[in-house]
Protein backbone atom coordinates (compact mmCIF):
# COMPACT_ATOMS: atom_id res chain seq x y z
CA UNK A 1 0.00 0.00 0.00
CA UNK A 2 2.54 2.19 1.05
CA UNK A 3 4.26 1.61 -2.54
CA UNK A 4 1.67 2.39 -4.00
CA UNK A 5 1.00 5.51 -2.70
CA UNK A 6 4.72 6.47 -3.65
CA UNK A 7 3.76 6.08 -7.08
CA UNK A 8 0.81 8.90 -7.01
CA UNK A 9 3.17 10.95 -5.02
CA UNK A 10 6.55 10.62 -7.87
CA UNK A 11 3.44 10.87 -10.66
CA UNK A 12 2.50 14.22 -9.12
CA UNK A 13 6.10 15.24 -8.27
CA UNK A 14 6.62 14.42 -12.52
CA UNK A 15 3.35 16.88 -13.24
CA UNK A 16 4.75 19.23 -10.81
CA UNK A 17 8.14 19.53 -12.71
CA UNK A 18 6.57 19.10 -16.33
CA UNK A 19 4.22 22.61 -15.41
CA UNK A 20 6.90 24.84 -14.70
CA UNK A 21 9.74 22.54 -17.43
CA UNK A 22 6.74 23.26 -19.87
CA UNK A 23 5.97 26.66 -18.98
CA UNK A 24 7.81 28.19 -21.67
CA UNK A 25 5.56 26.26 -24.12
CA UNK A 26 2.59 28.31 -23.58
CA UNK A 27 3.84 31.16 -22.76
CA UNK A 28 7.04 32.11 -24.15
CA UNK A 29 6.38 34.15 -27.18
CA UNK A 30 3.63 35.91 -25.40
CA UNK A 31 5.94 37.23 -23.13
CA UNK A 32 8.97 37.29 -25.63
CA UNK A 33 6.07 39.82 -28.27
CA UNK A 34 5.98 41.65 -24.53
CA UNK A 35 2.15 41.45 -25.23
CA UNK A 36 2.05 40.14 -21.32
CA UNK A 37 5.01 40.70 -18.26
CA UNK A 38 6.35 37.22 -17.33
CA UNK A 39 3.89 37.13 -14.28
CA UNK A 40 0.67 38.00 -15.63
CA UNK A 41 1.32 35.46 -18.40
CA UNK A 42 2.26 32.30 -15.98
CA UNK A 43 -1.13 33.35 -14.31
CA UNK A 44 -2.54 32.95 -17.52
CA UNK A 45 -0.66 29.69 -18.82
CA UNK A 46 -1.60 28.39 -14.84
CA UNK A 47 -5.44 29.03 -15.03
CA UNK A 48 -5.68 27.71 -18.88
CA UNK A 49 -3.64 24.89 -17.96
CA UNK A 50 -6.11 23.65 -15.47
CA UNK A 51 -9.63 24.25 -17.32
CA UNK A 52 -7.54 21.97 -20.37
CA UNK A 53 -6.49 19.40 -17.92
CA UNK A 54 -10.23 18.70 -16.66
CA UNK A 55 -11.24 18.44 -20.56
CA UNK A 56 -11.05 14.75 -22.29
CA UNK A 57 -8.91 11.78 -20.95
CA UNK A 58 -8.29 10.27 -24.54
CA UNK A 59 -4.18 10.47 -23.89
CA UNK A 60 -5.02 9.46 -20.51
CA UNK A 61 -6.24 6.35 -21.46
CA UNK A 62 -3.58 5.80 -24.17
CA UNK A 63 -1.03 5.89 -21.11
CA UNK A 64 -2.73 3.72 -19.18
CA UNK A 65 -4.03 0.95 -21.53
CA UNK A 66 -2.12 1.19 -25.12
CA UNK A 67 1.21 1.26 -24.38
CA UNK A 68 2.70 -1.18 -22.17
CA UNK A 69 1.30 -4.63 -20.99
CA UNK A 70 0.07 -4.01 -17.21
CA UNK A 71 0.77 -7.64 -16.47
CA UNK A 72 4.75 -6.67 -16.49
CA UNK A 73 4.27 -3.60 -14.51
CA UNK A 74 4.00 -3.28 -10.59
CA UNK A 75 4.16 0.05 -8.22
CA UNK A 76 8.05 -0.22 -8.74
CA UNK A 77 7.86 -0.21 -12.17
CA UNK A 78 6.44 3.02 -12.41
CA UNK A 79 8.47 4.90 -9.77
CA UNK A 80 11.33 3.66 -11.80
CA UNK A 81 9.90 5.32 -15.13
CA UNK A 82 8.79 8.44 -13.28
CA UNK A 83 12.11 8.88 -12.19
CA UNK A 84 14.15 8.47 -15.26
CA UNK A 85 11.54 11.01 -16.61
CA UNK A 86 11.81 13.58 -14.08
CA UNK A 87 16.04 12.81 -14.18
CA UNK A 88 15.78 13.61 -17.70
CA UNK A 89 13.38 16.75 -17.41
CA UNK A 90 15.84 18.37 -14.72
CA UNK A 91 18.80 17.79 -16.83
CA UNK A 92 17.50 19.63 -20.07
CA UNK A 93 15.40 22.01 -17.95
CA UNK A 94 19.15 23.09 -16.27
CA UNK A 95 20.74 23.59 -19.73
CA UNK A 96 17.58 25.75 -21.06
CA UNK A 97 16.74 22.68 -23.67
CA UNK A 98 12.75 22.88 -24.56
CA UNK A 99 12.67 18.13 -24.38
CA UNK A 100 9.53 16.48 -24.55
CA UNK A 101 8.05 15.61 -20.94
CA UNK A 102 6.01 13.50 -22.83
CA UNK A 103 8.69 11.21 -24.78
CA UNK A 104 10.53 11.37 -21.44
CA UNK A 105 7.53 9.86 -19.94
CA UNK A 106 6.96 7.26 -22.61
CA UNK A 107 10.44 6.34 -22.55
CA UNK A 108 10.65 6.16 -18.94
CA UNK A 109 7.43 3.67 -19.36
CA UNK A 110 9.26 1.54 -21.94
CA UNK A 111 12.46 1.08 -20.13
CA UNK A 112 11.42 -0.07 -17.18
CA UNK A 113 9.08 -2.21 -18.17
CA UNK A 114 10.51 -4.05 -20.19
CA UNK A 115 13.17 -4.28 -17.55
CA UNK A 116 10.37 -5.99 -15.55
CA UNK A 117 9.16 -8.09 -18.25
CA UNK A 118 12.89 -9.76 -18.39
CA UNK A 119 13.76 -8.56 -22.39
CA UNK A 120 10.48 -9.58 -23.52
CA UNK A 121 9.44 -7.08 -25.95
CA UNK A 122 5.82 -8.44 -26.25
CA UNK A 123 5.31 -5.86 -23.18
CA UNK A 124 6.19 -3.06 -24.84
CA UNK A 125 4.44 -3.10 -28.22
CA UNK A 126 2.16 -6.27 -27.71
CA UNK A 127 3.05 -7.76 -31.05
CA UNK A 128 3.46 -11.24 -30.24
CA UNK A 129 -0.27 -11.55 -31.30
CA UNK A 130 -1.43 -10.50 -35.11
CA UNK A 131 -4.28 -8.35 -33.20
CA UNK A 132 -1.55 -6.73 -30.94
CA UNK A 133 -1.43 -3.04 -30.89
CA UNK A 134 1.39 -2.71 -33.32
CA UNK A 135 -0.67 -3.90 -36.11
CA UNK A 136 -3.54 -1.59 -34.82
CA UNK A 137 -4.82 2.14 -34.55
CA UNK A 138 -2.88 2.30 -30.82
CA UNK A 139 0.30 1.27 -29.15
CA UNK A 140 3.97 2.76 -29.75
CA UNK A 141 3.70 2.77 -32.93
CA UNK A 142 0.20 4.90 -33.89
CA UNK A 143 -0.02 6.61 -30.55
CA UNK A 144 3.55 7.63 -30.12
CA UNK A 145 6.26 7.07 -32.69
CA UNK A 146 4.53 8.12 -35.75
CA UNK A 147 3.33 11.27 -34.12
CA UNK A 148 6.62 12.10 -33.04
CA UNK A 149 7.36 12.97 -36.27
CA UNK A 150 4.36 13.81 -37.79
CA UNK A 151 3.87 16.26 -35.29
CA UNK A 152 6.81 18.58 -35.70
CA UNK A 153 6.51 18.62 -39.48
CA UNK A 154 2.69 19.30 -39.26
CA UNK A 155 3.60 22.61 -36.63
CA UNK A 156 6.56 23.56 -39.03
CA UNK A 157 4.52 23.59 -42.11
CA UNK A 158 1.43 24.97 -40.83
CA UNK A 159 3.32 27.95 -38.92
CA UNK A 160 5.37 28.27 -42.05
CA UNK A 161 1.70 28.05 -44.34
CA UNK A 162 -0.18 30.75 -41.52
CA UNK A 163 2.52 33.34 -40.87
CA UNK A 164 2.39 33.38 -44.81
CA UNK A 165 -0.90 34.34 -45.52
CA UNK A 166 -0.73 36.81 -42.37
CA UNK A 167 1.91 38.96 -44.52
CA UNK A 168 -0.54 38.51 -47.79
CA UNK A 169 -2.98 39.73 -45.56
CA UNK A 170 -1.17 42.98 -43.71
CA UNK A 171 1.31 43.61 -46.07
CA UNK A 172 -0.47 47.64 -46.54
CA UNK A 173 -0.93 47.43 -42.97
CA UNK A 174 1.42 49.84 -40.66
CA UNK A 175 3.26 47.98 -38.60
CA UNK A 176 1.99 50.26 -35.29
CA UNK A 177 -1.49 48.55 -36.50
CA UNK A 178 -0.31 45.29 -36.84
CA UNK A 179 1.31 45.14 -33.14
CA UNK A 180 -1.70 46.85 -31.82
CA UNK A 181 -4.30 44.40 -33.18
CA UNK A 182 -2.58 41.16 -32.55
CA UNK A 183 -1.28 42.17 -29.32
CA UNK A 184 -4.81 41.66 -28.20
CA UNK A 185 -5.44 38.76 -30.42
CA UNK A 186 -2.21 37.53 -28.82
CA UNK A 187 -3.77 36.83 -25.59
CA UNK A 188 -6.64 34.41 -26.63
CA UNK A 189 -3.62 32.41 -29.07
CA UNK A 190 -1.66 32.35 -25.57
CA UNK A 191 -4.87 31.41 -23.77
CA UNK A 192 -5.36 28.89 -26.89
CA UNK A 193 -2.00 27.42 -26.27
CA UNK A 194 -2.35 26.96 -22.35
CA UNK A 195 -5.25 25.16 -22.86
CA UNK A 196 -4.08 22.73 -25.58
CA UNK A 197 -1.29 22.22 -23.26
CA UNK A 198 -3.12 21.65 -20.24
CA UNK A 199 -5.70 18.95 -22.03
CA UNK A 200 -2.73 16.61 -23.41
CA UNK A 201 0.28 16.99 -21.11
CA UNK A 202 -1.81 16.63 -17.74
CA UNK A 203 -3.66 13.80 -19.09
CA UNK A 204 -0.27 11.72 -19.15
CA UNK A 205 0.47 11.42 -15.67
CA UNK A 206 -3.44 10.88 -15.19
CA UNK A 207 -2.78 7.57 -17.45
CA UNK A 208 0.55 6.35 -15.00
CA UNK A 209 -1.74 7.09 -11.90
CA UNK A 210 -4.74 5.35 -13.29
CA UNK A 211 -2.36 2.71 -14.61
CA UNK A 212 -0.76 2.33 -10.50
CA UNK A 213 -4.37 2.06 -9.17
CA UNK A 214 -5.63 -0.64 -11.85
CA UNK A 215 -2.32 -3.17 -11.21
CA UNK A 216 -3.21 -2.20 -7.32
CA UNK A 217 -6.46 -3.39 -7.91
CA UNK A 218 -5.67 -6.80 -9.68
CA UNK A 219 -2.64 -7.61 -7.48
CA UNK A 220 -5.24 -7.34 -4.48
CA UNK A 221 -2.95 -4.48 -3.28
CA UNK A 222 -5.77 -2.32 -2.28
CA UNK A 223 -8.34 -4.78 -0.70
CA UNK A 224 -7.94 -3.89 2.92
CA UNK A 225 -8.05 -0.08 2.18
CA UNK A 226 -9.49 2.13 4.81
CA UNK A 227 -12.71 3.63 4.21
CA UNK A 228 -11.19 7.18 4.04
CA UNK A 229 -9.03 5.50 0.76
CA UNK A 230 -11.72 3.47 -0.62
CA UNK A 231 -11.44 6.11 -3.80
CA UNK A 232 -8.39 4.52 -4.39
CA UNK A 233 -10.21 1.29 -5.31
CA UNK A 234 -11.64 3.12 -8.05
CA UNK A 235 -9.63 5.06 -11.25
CA UNK A 236 -12.22 4.33 -13.85
CA UNK A 237 -15.50 5.58 -13.91
CA UNK A 238 -18.00 3.89 -15.64
CA UNK A 239 -20.75 6.62 -17.74
CA UNK A 240 -23.36 6.50 -18.26
CA UNK A 241 -22.90 5.97 -21.98
CA UNK A 242 -21.15 2.95 -20.76
CA UNK A 243 -18.12 4.39 -21.51
CA UNK A 244 -15.02 3.93 -18.82
CA UNK A 245 -13.56 7.40 -18.30
CA UNK A 246 -10.94 8.50 -15.80
CA UNK A 247 -12.07 8.94 -12.12
CA UNK A 248 -13.13 12.79 -12.04
CA UNK A 249 -10.78 13.20 -8.72
CA UNK A 250 -7.41 11.87 -10.41
CA UNK A 251 -8.32 14.48 -13.46
CA UNK A 252 -8.56 17.28 -10.41
CA UNK A 253 -5.70 16.30 -8.68
CA UNK A 254 -3.41 16.26 -11.76
CA UNK A 255 -4.71 19.24 -13.09
CA UNK A 256 -3.82 21.75 -9.88
CA UNK A 257 -0.65 19.97 -9.87
CA UNK A 258 0.33 21.03 -13.23
CA UNK A 259 -1.25 24.45 -12.75
CA UNK A 260 1.24 24.79 -9.75
CA UNK A 261 3.92 23.89 -11.44
CA UNK A 262 3.10 26.34 -14.09
CA UNK A 263 3.33 28.43 -11.85
CA UNK A 264 6.40 28.27 -10.82
CA UNK A 265 7.83 28.93 -13.94
CA UNK A 266 10.59 27.63 -16.15
CA UNK A 267 12.73 30.82 -17.06
CA UNK A 268 15.73 28.84 -18.56
CA UNK A 269 13.58 27.30 -21.50
CA UNK A 270 11.49 30.50 -22.13
CA UNK A 271 14.93 32.55 -22.76
CA UNK A 272 15.67 30.13 -25.10
CA UNK A 273 12.26 29.95 -27.32
CA UNK A 274 11.37 33.07 -26.66
CA UNK A 275 14.31 34.73 -27.73
CA UNK A 276 17.69 32.78 -28.72
CA UNK A 277 15.59 31.07 -30.96
CA UNK A 278 14.16 33.61 -33.05
CA UNK A 279 13.13 37.58 -32.65
CA UNK A 280 9.35 37.30 -32.37
CA UNK A 281 6.40 40.02 -32.98
CA UNK A 282 3.09 39.84 -31.57
CA UNK A 283 1.52 38.92 -35.13
CA UNK A 284 4.86 36.04 -35.33
CA UNK A 285 3.19 35.11 -31.58
CA UNK A 286 -0.58 34.58 -32.53
CA UNK A 287 0.94 32.17 -35.76
CA UNK A 288 2.86 30.04 -33.44
CA UNK A 289 0.73 29.85 -30.84
CA UNK A 290 -2.36 28.83 -32.42
CA UNK A 291 -0.93 26.69 -35.41
CA UNK A 292 0.97 24.68 -31.98
CA UNK A 293 -2.40 24.59 -30.12
CA UNK A 294 -4.59 23.03 -32.87
CA UNK A 295 -2.19 20.64 -33.57
CA UNK A 296 -2.32 19.48 -29.65
CA UNK A 297 -5.92 19.65 -29.56
CA UNK A 298 -6.41 17.11 -32.88
CA UNK A 299 -3.58 14.67 -31.51
CA UNK A 300 -5.27 14.78 -27.73
CA UNK A 301 -8.71 14.03 -29.21
CA UNK A 302 -7.13 10.82 -31.14
CA UNK A 303 -5.47 9.85 -27.95
CA UNK A 304 -1.99 10.79 -28.93
CA UNK A 305 0.04 11.79 -25.78
CA UNK A 306 2.30 13.94 -28.73
CA UNK A 307 4.86 16.56 -27.38
CA UNK A 308 4.02 20.02 -26.71
CA UNK A 309 7.76 21.34 -26.74
CA UNK A 310 7.89 19.86 -30.66
CA UNK A 311 4.61 20.94 -31.97
CA UNK A 312 5.62 24.73 -30.47
CA UNK A 313 9.26 24.51 -30.97
CA UNK A 314 8.45 23.72 -34.60
CA UNK A 315 5.70 26.09 -35.15
CA UNK A 316 8.11 28.70 -34.13
CA UNK A 317 10.61 27.61 -36.58
CA UNK A 318 8.01 28.02 -39.51
CA UNK A 319 6.53 31.47 -38.71
CA UNK A 320 10.39 32.39 -38.31
CA UNK A 321 11.50 30.80 -41.36
CA UNK A 322 8.50 32.99 -43.36
CA UNK A 323 10.38 36.23 -41.77
CA UNK A 324 13.51 34.83 -43.53
CA UNK A 325 15.70 31.39 -42.88
CA UNK A 326 18.37 33.57 -41.84
CA UNK A 327 15.85 34.72 -39.06
CA UNK A 328 16.43 31.03 -36.66
CA UNK A 329 19.21 30.56 -34.76
CA UNK A 330 20.37 27.55 -36.31
CA UNK A 331 23.02 26.81 -33.26
CA UNK A 332 20.10 26.70 -31.05
CA UNK A 333 17.87 24.83 -33.54
CA UNK A 334 20.71 22.48 -33.34
CA UNK A 335 20.60 21.96 -29.69
CA UNK A 336 16.94 21.44 -29.53
CA UNK A 337 16.55 18.40 -32.14
CA UNK A 338 20.03 16.75 -30.61
CA UNK A 339 17.66 16.66 -27.46
CA UNK A 340 14.22 15.21 -29.09
CA UNK A 341 15.92 12.71 -30.77
CA UNK A 342 18.01 12.02 -27.49
CA UNK A 343 15.05 11.71 -25.31
CA UNK A 344 13.05 8.40 -25.30
CA UNK A 345 16.06 6.30 -25.83
CA UNK A 346 17.82 8.32 -23.11
CA UNK A 347 14.77 8.33 -20.52
CA UNK A 348 14.04 4.50 -21.75
CA UNK A 349 17.73 3.45 -20.61
CA UNK A 350 17.43 5.61 -17.23
CA UNK A 351 13.76 3.93 -17.09
CA UNK A 352 15.17 0.28 -17.33
CA UNK A 353 18.40 1.19 -15.36
CA UNK A 354 16.86 2.07 -12.43
CA UNK A 355 14.24 -0.78 -12.13
CA UNK A 356 17.05 -3.60 -12.87
CA UNK A 357 18.28 -1.70 -9.96
CA UNK A 358 15.34 -2.72 -7.71
CA UNK A 359 15.06 -6.16 -8.73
Amino acid sequence: MTLLLSVVFVALVFEYINGFHDTANSIATVVSTKVLTPRQAIVLAAGTNLLGALVGDAVAKTVSSGLVDATYVTSTTLICALLGGIIWNLVTWWFGLPSSSSHALVGGLCGATLASAHTNWGAIIWARHLGGPWYKDEGLLYKVILPMFTSPVAGLILGFLLMTSLFLLLRNWRPRMVNAVFGKLQLGSAAYMGFAHGSNDAQKTMGIIALALVAGTQAGTLDQVPPWLEFLRHPMHHTASGKDVIAPWIKVMCALTMAAGTAAGGWRIIRTMGHRMVRLQPVNGFAAETTAATVLLVAARLGMPVSTTHAITTSIMGVGMAKRWRALNLTVVEQILWAWFLTLPMTAVLGYVLRRLTM
